[in-house]
C-alpha cells in the first residue's frame, strides 16, 4: 500500500460544512492524527485507527503522521477550520523541512476547510467584506510585543480584524491587554463580534461596541471579529446585519 498524508480542515464544527474532498479523504484514511476534540469529530469505523494528542504537541503529531505514511499508511491530519490558518499544515511542513529526506518524497496534500472567522462573518452578515487581517492572540509561539505591534499596525491600516485564541484559562490577561491596545488605537465605537461555538446548535453571536467590550466575553471557543471604521450595522427585526462596504 502506498502511503500518503492529507492535512484536512474539519471546518468550524458542523459536519455539513465539510468539503466533499475532506469527506472522501476520511473515508479512505487508515489513520487519523490530531488534537483530541478534533479527532473525536471523526466517526469510528472498521480499519480506522485514531491517534489523539494534547493541543501543544503539533510537531510530535506531524512527525508521527509522516512516519506512518512512510510505512504505507494513509494518514489524515485533522484541524478545525482550515489547516493552513493557525493549524497543522505549517507544523507538518516544519517537520518535513527538519526531517529525513524520505519525508520530502511523500505524497502530501493540504485540503482546505471553512475557517471559524469566515463562518462567524457569515453568521452575522459580511463584516470581513473588505480588507481584513487575522491575528492569533496566543503568545505561546511568539512574544506579546509582536502581537501588540501587529494590533497597532492593523488599527492604523483600518483593517477589519479576526482574532483567534483570544482568552484561555492559562493566559486570561492577553485579551484584556489586546482590548486596551485596540481601544487606544481605534478610538471609536466600531462593532466587535463574539461568535461562540459557531455553526453548532448552541452557537451564540454577540455584537458589542468596542468601548463596551470586556475580557470575559471571549474564551477559547470564541472567534472574535472587529469591524473597521467603515463597518455598518443594519438594524431590523431579529438579529442585526453587520457588514463592511466594498468600496472606499
Amino acid at each position: 500500500m502506498i502511503g500518503w498524508v492529507r492535512i484536512v480542515g474539519l471546518g468550524p464544527g458542523d459536519e455539513a460544512l465539510w468539503t466533499r474532498q475532506v469527506s472522501d479523504t476520511l473515508a479512505q484514511a487508515t489513520d487519523v492524527v490530531g488534537y483530541i476534540p478534533y479527532v473525536n469529530r471523526v466517526a469510528d469505523r472498521d480499519g480506522l485507527v485514531k491517534h489523539a494528542s494534547d493541543n501543544r504537541l503539533e510537531v510530535d503529531r506531524a512527525q508521527q503522521a509522516l512516519t506512518m505514511a512512510t510505512e504505507g499508511r494513509r494518514v489524515a491530519v485533522v484541524s478545525s477550520g482550515d489547516p493552513g490558518v493557525f493549524a497543522m499544515a505549517s507544523a507538518v511542513f516544519e517537520a518535513v523541512e527538519a526531517g529525513p529526506p524520505e519525508w520530502r518524497a511523500l505524497d502530501i496534500q493540504v485540503q482546505p476547510g471553512i475557517t471559524a472567522m469566515l463562518a462567524a462573518s457569515a453568521a452575522c452578515g459580511a463584516p470581513l467584506g473588505h480588507d481584513f487581517c487575522a491575528i492569533n492572540l496566543s503568545d505561546n509561539l511568539k512574544p506579546w510585543e509582536v502581537i501588540e505591534r501587529r494590533l497597532h499596525l492593523a488599527a492604523e491600516a483600518d483593517f477589519a480584524m479576526a482574532f483567534y485564541n483570544p482568552r484561555s484559562a492559562s493566559r486570561p490577561e492577553g485579551f484584556a491587554r489586546a482590548l486596551t491596545v485596540l481601544n487606544e488605537a481605534c478610538g471609536d465605537n466600531r462593532p466587535m463580534i463574539f461568535a461562540r461555538n459557531v455553526s453548532l446548535p448552541d452557537q451564540t453571536i454577540r455584537i458589542v461596541p468596542l468601548p463596551d467590550t470586556t475580557p470575559d466575553m471571549a474564551d477559547m471557543r470564541t472567534v472574535v471579529l472587529l469591524g473597521s471604521s467603515r463597518t455598518r450595522i443594519i438594524e431590523r427585526d431579529g438579529a442585526p446585519i453587520v457588514y463592511t462596504p466594498r468600496s472606499i
